[in-house]
């Protein structure tokens, strides 16, 4: 258990540094789109249009509609090992995930990311991610959307990890893209 625990941490560690690096390589110079003129809304970004089921794509972030739509609050309770874990619907599909809010992306098993349709061996090496039992590859995905609970949100960077994690994360690119992430007591409220 405590091996398995300080594996998940090391990778959490090596995702949030080699995706910053991703993330600052990828940005090429280019600047924030302008918000949108007349309206003056801070969330214009964000969509509340009808749901589009679908599964990943390698296109690059911004030809993907980044966005949310919500039904409400989703409260989830605590887990038995004190972590909250969320099932969440990504093209179709239900994975269960441990929300992390210290992981910078969404971070895949090869086992969930086979079984949401992802041929992972197609994917381009990104980066490794440090784990305890050494350095295994990692591969980035942008997936079309993510669900939970009725929270939608679309255009969310992932990254597929080549380690025994034992189970997906659920990190920033989705959970920084909702209104509020609260913990009280032993219960998580995503809006």
């Amino acid at each position: 258990m405590l091996g398995r625990f300080l594996g998940l941490a090391a990778i959490i560690a090596a995702l949030s540094v080699g995706m910053a690096g991703i993330a600052g390589r990828s940005m090429n110079g280019a600047a924030e789109p302008p918000a949108s003129a007349g309206g003056g809304d801070d969330n214009s970004n964000w969509t509340t249009e009808r749901k589009h089921r679908g599964g990943w794509s390698s296109a690059a972030p911004a030809k993907l509609a980044a966005g949310k739509s919500s039904s409400g609050a989703v409260r989830i309770d605590r887990a038995g090992d004190s972590h909250f874990y969320a099932d969440a619907d990504i093209g179709g599909t239900s994975i269960r995930m441990m929300v992390d809010s210290g992981a910078s992306i969404v971070a895949l098993t090869r086992r969930d990311a086979e079984t949401i349709g992802i041929d992972v061996d197609r994917l381009p090496v990104s980066g490794t991610a440090r784990t305890a039992g050494g350095d295994v590859p990692m591969r980035t995905v942008m997936l079309d959307s993510v669900e939970i609970g009725g929270i939608e949100v679309r255009g969310v960077e992932a990254a597929v990890v080549d380690a025994d994690m034992g189970v997906s994360l659920l990190g920033q690119s989705y959970l920084a893209k909702l209104d509020a992430v609260n913990v009280e007591g032993d219960t998580m409220t995503l809006r």
